[in-house]
């Protein structure tokens, strides 16, 4: 009973340290080291030492930087810049043109890095100062741009499906392809609602005038093709070596970086202040994730030793509806410990725990995976604790208030939870491209 009672205290206890304003990844040690002095006594920290060698030594995160670094080298370069401008040159006149062309970026460089925040940060520097010189509505504008940061969640190649597939046991070129049509149907319905909504008030989303894009069809296509191409050969040799089975992760993102340091040579931005930023942000957000992924395997680690997955087994099957009621548990608990942790968090919190379950039962690991991580995504979205309006407000204009923010991002989460029922309701959506070209 005791045993029982430390795995259910431990939740509670991690929030308190977290709302107290201590990070996620040291609540996350703390909250392991307490619960696991009852299961172990003073050999509790010998325990969590292997915990935290496990995760150390897991070859497959060794990629994480090399994808850090890869996203980070682009963002420095004026890679960004050029396409920006070069995807504004063909959408520009649209309703909504300039929200769409945020859209269209954001996709590609979500593809290019996997980086949320980072995708967030650097298309909204780019894409503020213009759509506020079109006078574009601020709630449009603010939804516009977390929500294209938030597909840093869902297009491959991204670190949370590394971290995902590590620790469930899965290839990773097998949940790349899982989410890839997720992903596109995501980015059609967000375009679709823009069009759509600039169509009915067309004063939230001005047009570009003609006169500002009448360049020449030959010019237009040289600019396109100069800045659009390489990013996009960048992805597919990435992705391709993964989904065809030619290189394992690292080697994958190694090729990526190469990839990345020949496109920022090339197109002239890459200097020494800029590597030395690229590097310094590559071990930032590394650190910070390697050590939540640490913290998060000595969490998941005590939580089981203690009874916590008998307890979720317990609760899943009380709750009734069989197969689909633990599906809509462990998607619930995933979307509400979304207001409170970031994604790497609840990866390594929820990963260990739901995959013996989900295994159990027969589910469909792969399914399973890609609902989780729509489901992470839609959460990383929405208020009140939303990690993509957090970044958003450190870069927006004052008069661009939360309020705003909140209400601009309402319709993209609409959108995501219409993409994940779609995905819940037709499997093959994350499950036929896996079979079909993985390894082959």
């Amino acid at each position: 009973m005791m045993d029982a009672t430390v795995a259910a205290l431990m939740f509670p206890g991690l929030f308190l340290l977290i709302f107290l304003g201590i990070p996620i990844a040291f609540s996350l040690t703390l909250v392991s080291v307490v619960a696991g002095w009852f299961a172990f006594g003073p050999l509790v920290f010998q325990q969590l030492y292997g915990s935290v060698f496990s995760a150390a030594s897991n070859y497959v995160l060794s990629s994480i930087p090399l994808f850090v670094l890869m996203g980070a080298i682009l963002e420095k370069s004026g890679i960004a810049r050029n396409l920006f401008d070069a995807i504004q040159l063909w959408v520009g006149r649209l309703p909504g043109g300039l929200a769409l062309t945020t859209i269209a970026m954001a996709a590609i460089f979500a593809a290019a890095s996997g980086v949320v925040g980072a995708v967030e940060i650097m298309i909204g520097l780019m894409a503020i100062p213009a759509m506020r010189a079109y006078r574009y509505n601020n709630s449009l504008i603010s939804g516009t741009i977390c929500a294209g940061g938030s597909l840093g969640t869902i297009i491959p190649p991204t670190v949370i499906v590394v971290v995902y597939a590590a620790l469930a046991q899965l290839s990773i070129g097998e949940l790349f392809a899982a989410i890839i049509f997720p992903g596109m149907l995501m980015i059609g319905l967000f375009a679709f609602y823009i069009v759509g909504r600039c169509l009915l008030r067309p004063e939230d989303g001005p047009a570009a005038s003609p006169s500002e894009n009448n360049i020449p069809l030959g010019v237009k296509v040289a600019i396109t093709l100069k800045a659009l191409v390489p990013p996009l050969l960048l992805m597919f040799s990435v992705l391709g070596s993964l989904l065809g089975g030619i290189a394992s992760p690292t080697e994958a993102a190694a090729v990526g970086v190469a990839g990345a340091l020949i496109l920022a040579i090339t197109n002239g931005g890459i200097i020494f202040s800029s590597m030395v930023d690229s590097f310094a942000l590559t071990v930032r957000i590394t650190a910070m994730i390697l050590l939540i992924v640490a913290g998060g395997t000595m969490f998941t680690g005590i939580f089981a030793v203690n009874g916590g997955g008998e307890m979720v087994v317990n609760i899943a099957s009380g709750l009734g509806g069989g197969t689909t009621g633990v599906i809509f548990f462990f998607l619930g608990v995933t979307f509400l410990l979304g207001f409170v942790l970031d994604w790497t968090s609840i990866v390594l919190i929820c990963v260990p725990i739901f995959t013996p379950i989900v295994k159990q039962m027969g589910i469909d690991p792969v399914w399973f995976a890609t609902l989780v991580l729509v489901t992470i995504q839609t959460s990383y979205l929405t208020p009140p604790m939303a990690s993509s309006i957090f970044y958003l407000k450190s870069i927006a204009p004052k008069d661009i208030t939360y309020v705003q923010m909140c209400r601009g991002v309402l319709p993209f989460i609409a959108i995501q939870l219409v993409t994940l029922l779609l995905v819940a309701l037709f499997p093959s959506m994350a499950t036929w491209l896996p079979e079909r070209i993985v390894g082959f």
